[in-house]
């Protein structure tokens, strides 16, 4: 029996990851903490939580003494780190939070692991996701990120990140503790919070609201279909390297504007209207500060030495993607509403 936490894991990304390891290794006992924040969601979860390897535990992981105790009771063995705040738009409004739980948050798991496993490595590791945001912006030379880029985060989200990679790596090199670190490009499919811009634009065009553009929405983004990632995500904890670094792209660049031109197609279409019916929502709003021009992540180490590649195309990966969402508009409307995080409220208020 391995014992895997898994913290985040009721939000966008981390769900996806849950779901996977509880799915692909019965024998493994998957310890979800979360602190359902707005953005975590246990709806996102239902099709696995009375699975016998499953546990969720609601708490924050900036709470030292309940992450010990947590490492304690299940006799932790592996970390799963996805648990953070992750829109810039956000971290740019309220700084601190973003400082409090990325990286102080990062510095409770890990000093908690090095506490209980003491020492003792063997069959260990802390595997820490991270973003490609770390690396600043990207001229359109193409060039991409690799590993070996320097740090230049330009918001303070990015720059909680990559104070929380740097202590990562701290921990390896002053106590010894088996890490891996992976930065990956934006993420993108089912259970998305839709704050993001894919599905924010898909709820968008369903109810003829706006499409708010920043500047003429020439800003690149490298796209990666979440599964895949989750998929990436697994191959790294079980083969990865200790103490390496690996970047996890989708091989996918849009402009802003070309990206939601598609999407207006695609939920056009879906949604049984004409050919450009929802090209009119397009609106171009004042750019955000410190908007990065590009980000184009390089997989070809993660290729090179485990084989992973992703499994979809972007068109394919955008059409499963307004699919869900269109499939699911009663998930998609509880979130928005917020009737989701009232019930949560008032399940955990009882205990």
């Amino acid at each position: 029996m391995r014992n895997i936490l898994i913290t985040g894991g009721a939000g966008f990304i981390g769900s996806h990851v849950v779901r996977l390891f509880v799915n692909k290794y019965p024998d493994y006992h998957i310890i979800n903490l979360d602190k359902l924040t707005y953005a975590g969601n246990l709806a996102n979860l239902k099709d696995i939580e009375n699975c016998p390897n499953y546990t969720f535990i609601k708490g924050d992981i900036c709470d030292f003494e309940k992450v010990r105790e947590i490492f304690k009771k299940y006799d932790i063995t592996g970390v799963l780190h996805l648990a953070a705040e992750s829109h810039v738009d956000r971290s740019i409004k309220d700084p601190f939070t973003f400082a409090q739980t990325n990286v102080l948050g990062t510095l409770s798991l890990l000093q908690a692991a090095r506490e209980y496993w003491d020492g003792d490595y063997q069959g260990k590791k802390f595997y820490h996701i991270s973003t490609d945001e770390v690396y600043g912006s990207l001229g359109f030379d193409g060039k991409l990120f690799t590993e070996e880029n320097k740090y230049e985060p330009h918001s303070p989200y990015s720059a909680s990140k990559a104070s929380s990679d740097h202590f990562v790596r701290s921990f390896h090199d002053t106590f010894g503790l088996p890490v891996v670190i992976t930065n990956c490009s934006n993420n993108y499919g089912p259970y998305q919070f839709p704050e993001k811009l894919i599905p924010l634009f898909i709820n968008n065009i369903r109810h003829n609201k706006p499409l708010p553009v920043y500047g003429k929405g020439e800003n690149v983004r490298d796209w990666l279909y979440v599964v895949d990632h989750a998929r990436a995500i697994d191959l790294i904890f079980h083969k990865g390297k200790v103490a390496d670094t690996y970047n996890i792209g989708g091989f996918n660049e849009w402009k802003n504007i070309d990206l939601i031109k598609v999407l207006i197609k695609v939920t056009d279409r879906l949604l049984g209207r004409p050919v450009g019916t929802s090209d009119h929502l397009i609106t171009h709003v004042t750019d955000r500060a410190g908007h990065d021009l590009r980000y184009a992540i390089d997989s070809s180490k993660l290729k090179n030495e485990l084989g992973w590649k992703p499994s979809l195309q972007f068109e394919e990966g955008i059409e499963q993607t307004v699919r869900w969402y269109l499939d699911n508009q009663e998930w998609l409307d509880n979130v928005t509403s917020g009737e989701y995080e009232k019930y949560y409220e008032k399940m955990y208020s009882n205990r």
